[in-house]
């Protein structure tokens, strides 16, 4: 971006935040945050903030085994998206760029901008910019070109989604970002991003709760990764940030495990897909038992008190 643009930029920027007008969009009150909360100046040209490699190890670390689940599907996206100039980068809940992918004609362009492993891309130093203001939103978004703070990050197109762990904590956030990425293409780029992150999500919590059944959660398909983690007992002791929304689970819930079919008959659920299954399930194990309940209690790994409870549910005969 030449000089008077980025002047005129860093003129629209500040004339936003010394506006009385109440914010109308996120990326006015993002800016709002940059200049009266974080005290940037959108005209600067210090580049970006990197943190020493010992830093940036202590940060994977912390980030312990999403970091090893996310390789694949960030692989799989850069793969996606790599050939059309952008790069790829997973980044921590505070903004520092953990794991990045791009070709190797574009990395001095990347290099240049800032956007390399150990960056630190949160809003507070780089005010709004799509790593950041995703870590504040909590949501899919798209930082294009101008909408950042700085006026050196305005040849930028960022979409970011967030990543939540098992526990439906913010963790991570997974970024495609390009310097030349051709108008019309964010929508097809923020799905990709949109539905990588959620396969993360969905293989991580797996991993957190083996041994138990994972199940889709009733409006899993609006809510995106909705599952829950259901023991041998039939009893909830997991649920991804997805179905914690959908269904109304809090730590507290989690606390004193409750069936699962409290969670499914009070979204108006009993015969969704998810119950006819298992009624399926369960019928068939009997069937292969012939109406022995101890050894299709074996056969479906669950105790034999949670299978009479369930033949009595679904008025199944031995």
């Amino acid at each position: 971006m030449a000089r008077a643009q980025q002047a005129a930029h860093a003129d629209r920027v500040l004339k936003a935040i010394a506006s009385a007008e109440p914010a109308t969009s996120a990326i006015a009150a993002s800016w709002r945050r940059s200049g009266a909360l974080h005290a940037l100046d959108p005209a600067t040209v210090s580049p970006s903030r990197r943190l020493p490699a010992a830093e940036v190890a202590t940060a994977r670390e912390r980030m312990g085994r999403l970091l090893a689940v996310a390789r694949p599907g960030f692989e799989r996206l850069f793969f996606a998206v790599g050939g059309v100039g952008c790069s790829v980068m997973l980044a921590d809940r505070d903004g520092v760029i953990l794991e990045r992918r791009g070709a190797a004609a574009d990395d001095s362009a990347f290099d240049d901008c800032g956007l390399w492993t150990g960056a630190v891309w949160s809003e507070k130093f780089e005010g709004t910019n799509g790593i950041g203001t995703c870590l504040i939103e909590q949501r899919v978004l798209t930082i294009d070109r101008d909408q950042h703070f700085f006026a050196r990050n305005a040849s930028l197109s960022c979409t970011t989604a967030p990543i939540f762990d098992e526990h439906g904590e913010l963790a991570a956030a997974l970024d495609v970002s390009s310097c030349r990425l051709a108008p019309g293409y964010q929508q097809l780029v923020a799905a990709a991003v949109a539905d990588a992150a959620r396969a993360i999500e969905a293989e991580n919590f797996r991993l957190a709760f083996p041994g138990t059944r994972i199940v889709l959660a009733p409006g899993g398909e609006r809510a995106g990764a909705a599952l829950l983690a259901v023991d041998r007992d039939d009893l909830v002791v997991g649920a991804t940030r997805a179905a914690r929304l959908a269904l109304g689970v809090t730590a507290q819930t989690l606390a004193k495990p409750r069936p699962a079919s409290d969670f499914i008959d009070s979204a108006g659920q009993r015969e969704d897909g998810i119950e006819t299954a298992e009624r399926a399930a369960i019928h068939r194990a009997l069937a292969r038992a012939d109406g022995n309940v101890s050894k299709a209690a074996k056969d479906l790994d669950m105790s034999r008190a949670t299978l009479h409870r369930k033949i009595s549910r679904f008025g199944l005969k031995r």
